[in-house]
């Protein structure tokens, strides 16, 4: 069976922003049980003990005074303090030098506490998403553990608990993202005879179908090469505008395959793994850049480490009746997207399934194109991504709280699946799954290698 490289569909709804800097990209690993694969789960464990804010630049929307400057929160000395001027609202910005996964915040207040505040993540400081929102702050030291990814971190209050400013002892951030140790031997290999690219940056493709298939049966295509990783292991990646790269197992036309996409500049990465289409093979990939950044996306750990057919039945056993069929319409091969089922298209038994939850938000459009982003929700990301999640009921400001999302149906179970059984939970389950920067994008320049792991 036949192919194309055309660009899949996230790289081309993508928000502006991204779409400036580089359309989706997205790195198909195929992932087997290897213990020192970095997951989801395991990071969320291992939220890092470090304050990744300590010390970084920080700016601030006022100060009391000369002595109580925003710099003092973040100096590691809980005697000094920032203090706001006495109005609302006011914030609080860290930049962490680059965008990171973001697993926890520490509060610590002075007696002028927040009330009610937010915090919020953005990869730029002018797009921001919250991923924590009270309106009943407690003040002392808050421990809140969150979910985003982002360069930059800000405390933003809308109502103090006290006639004065909002003031903090220490703002401290934690991330899932520290340099990983020497990995020879474990699931991502010996990265040290990695060798440099002549263009943009090295891709390496890895067997990680638990023996599954020989290195002779893993195969990859780009570009009009196709080769198996016994053949060619490596790749010198050029740069190129919305490519696809394919993988295959058994046979480089088998129905046993997958893909990522991305766009490379000149000297910088921007890709992702996705589900916006149906899941074909266990994916996952890890960028690594000159600078030190590394991050992994993808499947997780147990995931891979499981047998397909394990794989297919746990997506049956998680998901409501409307989706379970999804496991069974193109198994043992792929699992649908549910906007390509005829059951929630037009005729279909499941049609109305999104309909009445979308009217109540002043929403007219079919259940399909809720779950493709299509017709009216094409140019409407924000709207499209919380009638998946579930969220579009909510205030606006709470619509993009990760911990508000598929609380309830009607919902996108299929996409919610994937998020549930990804590296820091971060999927591309449709198309506007980048909204709130939930998905499995990531972006870095100058780019040193790229590990693709394939599995079964």
């Amino acid at each position: 069976m036949s192919h194309p490289f055309t660009p899949h569909r996230p790289a081309v709804r993508r928000r502006p922003a991204v779409v400036a800097a580089a359309l989706t990209a997205l790195v198909v690993v195929l992932l087997a049980g290897y213990t020192a694969v970095t997951t989801g789960r395991a990071q969320a464990a291992a939220c890092g003990t470090a304050n990744a804010a300590q010390g970084r630049p920080i700016t601030a929307s006022s100060a009391e005074n000369s002595g109580t400057p925003a710099s003092a929160a973040v100096d590691g000395n809980t005697g000094t303090r920032w203090s706001s001027q006495f109005s609302d609202p006011q914030w609080l910005q860290v930049d962490l030098g680059n965008s990171v996964a973001i697993c926890q915040v520490v509060l610590t207040w002075e007696a002028a506490y927040a009330r009610s505040f937010q915090l919020q993540v953005s990869t730029d400081a002018s797009n921001w998403t919250t991923v924590y929102s009270t309106t009943s702050g407690t003040g002392g030291t808050q421990t809140i553990s969150v979910t985003g990814t982002g360069r930059y971190v800000r405390m933003y209050g809308t109502a103090r608990a006290t006639q004065y400013g909002y003031s903090l002892w220490e703002l401290a951030v934690n991330t899932g993202t520290s340099t990983p140790p020497p990995d020879t031997g474990s699931f991502w290999g010996d990265t040290s005879t990695i060798p440099a690219a002549r263009n943009v940056l090295t891709v390496k493709i890895l067997n990680r179908t638990n023996g599954r298939y020989p290195d002779s049966q893993v195969y990859w295509s780009f570009n009009g090469q196709v080769h198996s990783i016994a053949e060619q292991q490596y790749l010198d990646m050029p740069a190129n505008s919305a490519g696809r790269m394919y993988f295959y197992l058994g046979s480089p036309n088998s129905q046993y395959y997958d893909f990522i996409e991305f766009t490379v500049g000149a000297s910088v990465f921007n890709g992702n793994t996705t589900r916006v289409d149906a899941f074909g093979l266990k994916l996952a990939m890890r960028l690594h850049a000159h600078d030190g950044y590394d991050a992994s996306v993808g499947e997780d750990l147990a995931t891979f480490s499981e047998d397909r057919a394990v794989t297919f039945q746990r997506f049956i056993d998680a998901v409501p009746a409307e989706f379970k069929h999804l496991a069974q319409i193109q198994a043992p091969y792929r699992i649908p997207a549910p906007g390509s089922s005829s059951a929630f298209r037009s005729g279909g038994q499941y049609q109305n399934y999104f309909t009445s939850y979308a009217s109540s938000v002043g929403v007219n459009e079919s259940t399909s194109n809720i779950f493709g982003c299509a017709g009216s929700m094409a140019n409407n990301p924000n709207m499209c991504a919380a009638l998946n999640r579930h969220t579009a009921h909510l205030p606006a400001a709470q619509q993009q709280t990760p911990s508000n999302f598929y609380l309830a149906p009607p919902a996108n179970y299929y996409a919610k699946f994937w998020h549930d059984h990804a590296i820091n939970r971060l999927a591309y389950g449709f198309p506007y799954d980048d909204v709130a920067n939930q998905s499995s994008f990531i972006s870095h320049g100058n780019p040193q290698y790229l590990l693709v792991a394939v599995g079964w």
